[in-house]
């Protein structure tokens, strides 16, 4: 599982059978003290996110395991919002 912030919203009039009823979501990758790495990607909402919160999310493979569907062309989906992160010294 990775990091991420959520920083916008897609919306598709038209989308594969098998993603219909889930929300694209831009994700900013970021590690634990919430400094970007990388490029936005898109992910699938599984846990109703919104813009401005931080999540995790699971790529690959994997990505496909959240949804009700055995197959979906899906590289990552969004499975959980953080509510906090501690860090020791």
């Amino acid at each position: 599982m990775q990091l991420g912030k959520i920083i916008g919203t897609i919306w598709a009039t038209r989308k594969y059978e098998a993603v219909t009823g889930y929300k694209m979501q831009f994700v900013q990758p970021i590690n634990s003290e919430g400094k970007n790495l990388g490029e936005p990607i898109i992910a699938l909402d599984t846990v109703g996110a919104g813009p401005g919160e931080i999540i995790y999310y699971v790529t690959a493979s994997e990505a496909v395991i959240p949804l009700d569907v055995d197959m979906a062309p899906v590289d990552a989906s969004i499975v959980g919002i953080v509510d906090s992160i501690n860090l020791e010294s």
